[in-house]
């Protein structure tokens, strides 16, 4: 009989929602002690709160850093950063479980339930065999991306190019946005090379498609096939890149900070890379302090997006947009239920949806107010919107910058901080391990209207 996680409450200890929170923060302390030490950094080593905020970017696959990642960090600190990177994209409990195979030992049932979480599943069965299945697609997909980057790195960079590219596959699959170039210049400097462009672009989408996505579309190769879920995501995502690489292209076409001296087929494909790496990925290979205020602004709404479930990318997911959506839509033309291929989406993916929306959204204002109290008069060549496009860069666990982190006082670094950790620990998650999970009321009252709008 297959068991699902909802019946699982006699177990005593740490729930399984609980756990995955309290282990994120754990990789990021651990992180943030290995990143002190003098080994770690070419010169002085780095302050306990600067290493924290390093870590926790790394760990949550975010990007924003304080110091230049290829400059300061020796090859150790650059290791330790990818191996944080690694686990944060898969997960410390996939990372465990590996682990576990690897000695023999055997995946007790918590730690089953606590995999199914962090995958998003809601049944047990399966749940082990879809956690192996995300391990070895990873590796491969990133080894592909290694293996062509460095056709591009190995030349420019010599043998250094090895593990440039071995460093940026895995920054990119993993929509973390951690380079290695030096002087935070990321990729600018690859603006118009189609081979980095498209392998880095390639990465970051199949990275924020989702582990579950990617498992089937190698087991049923046809659309038709595809469950709810796999469609909802692919179409969503397909159709937030055309639309943000086409506006992209309307609002930095002229402008000549960013686009404007580039060739046609150049602006295409640096409006392509934009769309995709707001999708949560971080890279850049335009100056993003230079964006006009429109394209900052279509930046901060892709970002708070993010990409799909149970993946690699941040954001409140393009499922939970694709569901309000469908539901305003519903709701509009008077139909009772929210509706997609042919299919009825469940009211309890609805409120979660619904209700992960405002509590993002409320997240993001009260950081907001923060940071804008904060840094307004210290630095008053940002203005409101430079503010709202780093903070949902870090929500959105995206990593692009508009110039805030790397100036930023220790209150405002300590907010996105939290803020990083939320968007990849996710904020239904928190809010779950917070509230705990409840039996329904055993009264139910009589219905209510009330008028809206």
């Amino acid at each position: 009989m297959i068991k699902t996680l909802e019946n699982k409450r006699y177990h005593k200890g740490i729930s399984p929602i609980r756990i995955l929170p309290l282990g994120f923060l754990c990789i990021a302390l651990i992180g943030a002690l290995l990143l002190m030490l003098p080994i770690a950094s070419h010169g002085k080593p780095l302050s306990f709160f600067d290493a924290l905020f390093t870590a926790t970017s790394a760990s949550c696959v975010t990007g924003l850093v304080v110091v230049d990642t290829g400059t300061h960090f020796t090859l150790f600190g650059q290791i330790v950063i990818l191996v944080l990177i690694q686990m944060g994209g898969l997960g410390f409990m996939t990372a465990a479980t590996l682990l576990f195979r690897a000695t023999r030992k055997r995946i007790s049932l918590r730690n089953r339930m606590t995999l199914a979480e962090s995958f998003g599943e809601d049944r047990l069965q399966g749940v082990i065999r879809l956690c192996m299945s995300a391990v070895k697609y990873t590796f491969l997909i990133e080894a592909c991306g290694a293996l062509l980057l460095s056709l591009r790195f190995v030349p420019d960079f010599g043998p250094r190019g090895v593990w440039f590219s071995i460093f940026h596959s895995i920054s990119a699959f993993c929509n973390a946005g951690f380079d290695l170039m030096g002087n935070y210049s990321s990729l600018t400097r690859y603006v118009a090379d189609p081979l980095v462009n498209f392998t880095v672009m390639a990465l970051i989408i199949t990275g924020g498609l989702g582990f579950s996505v990617m498992v089937e579309l190698r087991e049923h190769k046809r659309l038709p096939a595809l469950s709810m879920h796999a469609k909802l995501v692919l179409s969503a995502s397909a159709v937030l890149i055309l639309f943000g690489t086409a506006f992209f292209l309307l609002f930095e076409a002229g402008n000549p900070a960013t686009m404007g001296s580039l060739s046609a087929p150049q602006k295409v494909l640096a409006a392509l890379f934009q769309s995709v790496t707001c999708r949560t990925a971080g890279f850049n290979t335009i100056p993003q302090e230079t964006l006009t205020d429109a394209s900052k602004l279509l930046s901060s709404t892709l970002m708070i997006i993010g990409g799909g479930p149970a993946g690699t990318a941040g954001g409140i997911k393009v499922t939970s947009v694709a569901v309000l959506l469908l539901t305003a839509h519903a709701c509009i033309r008077n139909h009772r239920d929210t509706e997609i291929f042919g299919r009825r989406i469940s009211v309890v993916s609805v409120r979660r949806s619904l209700c992960l929306a405002i509590i993002a959204i409320l997240v993001l204002f009260a950081a907001l107010i923060g940071i804008t109290f904060i840094e307004q008069q210290a630095h008053q060549n940002l203005d409101f919107l430079d503010f709202f496009f780093e903070a949902t860069s870090a929500l959105g666990t995206v990593g692009l910058t508009a110039g805030l982190t790397a100036v930023a006082s220790h209150f405002t670094r300590g907010i996105l901080c939290v803020m990083m950790y939320l968007g990849r620990a996710g904020i239904m998650t928190i809010a779950l391990a917070i509230g705990g999970r409840t039996d329904d009321p055993a009264i139910r009252y009589p219905e209510g209207n009330i008028l809206i709008g």
